[in-house]
Formats: structure tokens, sequence, C-alpha cells
């Protein structure tokens, strides 16, 4: 009789923490869907439910929703041209971020990883810099030149770290440190020879991150990132193997070079690809992958989309503050940094570093 009971009571509990799990999931899912709307209503000028609802049925097609918003052109290009391409890149790139971020945690076996620990930041740093010295400031010419130099980074990164024909953690670390130091270097060239009138402001502004230019044309960077994050989720069991080790994962059977590269590369895309839309933005693949993990456990079949999905939520956050706390917009850099720094702080404390060990 005791057994049974010790059954039951096990069953109930495991039904609990089915249901926890389950609702906690649903919930961080449907957080980024809820802030993209309420970042619609949010802003300087002042726009009712009725013309935000509006505008959106319009831009979908909605029968009688175009005629009812014509008289309110401004609220419609506000909603339609501004507010919502913004909300969605800031989602966008959130995403983009935690979810390489996870990747690259799991990958490299250590929770100070974040998705800028091969050169793709400081390489889309000094693409950027150097469109903006050299050619223009315009982001269809920027963002190309970011894209590609971050990309050239990780894979000089990669190629540094094949310096024994292996690619063990320690010099894939090192090779992105080298990387890193040479770009941020060629950035401070770039500054120092910057115009200090014209080119400086965009250049240190960008470097510091920002989605006040958004609009539609600059999404054809959300398709490397659709790839990635794609990409990555199928690829998260694998991710899970190489976390315990490469001889452990060569022993189940990994091709622990090829599966190293495909994760690399899609996490790398994804990075890449927010970079380009954003500019350099810290702190956000380090810190809400542990947020992820208090959530979700360490299984990266889970953590990478529910850290991708805290990541969208926490830069949607993040943004309405920058454009609403003060007069002039603050970068989305400084705040990333000023609130996840400390809150990292409170992470490690209320996981007794756990994480770490």
């Amino acid at each position: 009789m005791r057994t049974g009971t010790a059954n039951t009571s096990a069953a109930a509990t495991r039904g609990r923490r089915a249901l926890r799990a389950g609702t906690v999931t649903v919930g961080a899912y449907a957080l980024p869907v809820a802030l993209v709307i309420v970042s619609l209503f949010i802003g300087r000028y002042p726009i009712s439910a009725g013309d935000v609802f509006g505008s959106l049925g319009a831009a979908l097609g909605v029968s009688g929703a175009a005629d009812s918003i014509q008289a309110r052109s401004a609220a419609y290009t506000l909603v339609v041209n501004v507010r919502l391409p913004r909300a969605i890149a800031a989602a966008l790139v959130g995403a983009a971020l935690a979810g390489s971020g996870a990747a690259f945690q799991g990958v490299f076996r250590n929770p100070l990883v974040s998705p800028s620990i091969l050169g793709v930041s400081s390489g889309a740093g000094f693409g950027a810099a150097l469109a903006i010295v050299f050619f223009s400031s315009a982001t269809a010419v920027v963002a190309p030149f970011a894209f590609l130099f971050g990309v050239l980074a990780v894979i000089a990164s990669y190629l540094i770290a094949r310096v024994y024909r292996s690619t063990p953690t320690i010099m894939l670390i090192l090779g992105g440190t080298i990387v890193s130091a040479v770009f941020s270097a060629l950035i401070s060239l770039m500054k120092f020879i910057a115009d200090p009138e014209t080119q400086l402001p965009n250049l240190v502004y960008w470097l510091m991150g920002s989605l006040s230019a958004i609009g539609w044309e600059q999404f054809a960077a959300a398709i490397p990132i659709a790839i990635g994050l794609i990409a990555l989720d199928v690829l998260a069991w694998r991710v899970n193997i190489l976390s315990m080790g490469d001889k452990e994962a060569r022993s189940l059977g990994l091709d622990v070079f090829r599966d190293k590269l495909l994760i690399i590369a899609a996490a790398t895309l994804s990075t890449a690809g927010a970079v380009c839309m954003s500019g350099v933005i810290g702190w956000v693949g380090l810190v809400i992958p542990h947020i992820g993990r208090m959530l979700a456990g360490s299984d990266n079949r889970r953590l990478i989309p529910l850290s991708a999905a805290a990541g969208a939520s926490f830069m949607l956050v993040i943004d309405l503050l920058c454009r609403t706390l003060s007069s002039s917009e603050i970068p989305i850099g400084v705040l990333t940094a000023l609130i996840g720094a400390p809150f990292f702080v409170y992470l490690l404390k209320k996981t007794k570093g756990r994480d770490w060990q």
C-alpha cells in the first residue's frame, strides 16, 4: 500500500512539474508577441488603439480598414513603417544573440562565452567602420560590410584554431581573442582617420548599438538570422553531445570537426545578421542563456529556442526603455551593459555558481 501511495505521489509530482514547465514554455513564447503589440502603442507620439489596429488591418489588406485609416495617414506611417519594423527587428536581434550565446556556451562548455567569442562583433564593427569612413554611412552600404567582415573574422578564428589540425576549445578561444584584438585595433585606426565632424559620430553611435534607423528595407539581414536560428534548433541535440567533451562525442559517433563547424556557422550567421541590424550589442548572449537554464534546464533542445524567446523579450523591453527614458534616444548597448552586468551578478548569487562548475 505504501509503495502504491509513493508511486501515486511521485506521478503527481511529475505531472505538476510537467504542467509548470509547459506553462513556462508557452509564456516564454507568447511574451515576445505581446511585447511587439505593446510597443506599437508606446512612444512620444500618442496613438489610439483604434488607429493601431486600423493601421495593422490596412497593412494586411483587411476589408474596410484602409478607408478607416486613410484620414490618419500619420498614424499609419508611424505604426507600420516605424514602430512595427523596429519592434520586429528588436525581437530578431535579441533572439539571434541569445540563441547563439546558448549554443556557444554548450559547444565551448563555458558559461562565460558570448556570441562575440570568435570575433564576429569586432569584425562586423570594423566592416561598418570601413564603410562609414571610405564609402557611405547609409545602412544599405554599412550592413553588407558589417556582415561580410563579421563572417570573415569567425573564419579567421577557425583557421587559427586549426594550426594543429584539430579544433580544441582552447584553440578556438585563443583564435577568437587574437582576431578580436586585431579588428579592435583596426576599428581604433578607423576612428583616428575618420572625419570628426561627420564620420566619427556615425561610427561611434553605430558601435554603441541602435535600432533608430530600422525600416523594412533593412530586413534582408533577417534571412541569415532565421537560417542560423533554425539550424541551431535542428542541431541542438548535437550541442548536447558536444558539451560532454570531444572524446565522449567521438565515442558516441559524432564527427566533432564537422558538427562544431556547422554549429559555429549557424551561430555566426544569426549573430552577424543581428549586428548588421542593430550594431554591436553586448551582454544579451551572455546573460539570457543563464535565465534559460533556470527555466528549462541544460537540455539544449529546449534551452536554445527558449533562450531565443527570452532574448527577444529582453531586447523589446530594452528598446522601449531606450526610446522613452529620455528626450534623446539612449544607445541600446549602453542599457544592455548597465542592466545586464548587475543582473548577471544576481544570477550568479541565485544559482550559487551551479552553472559554472
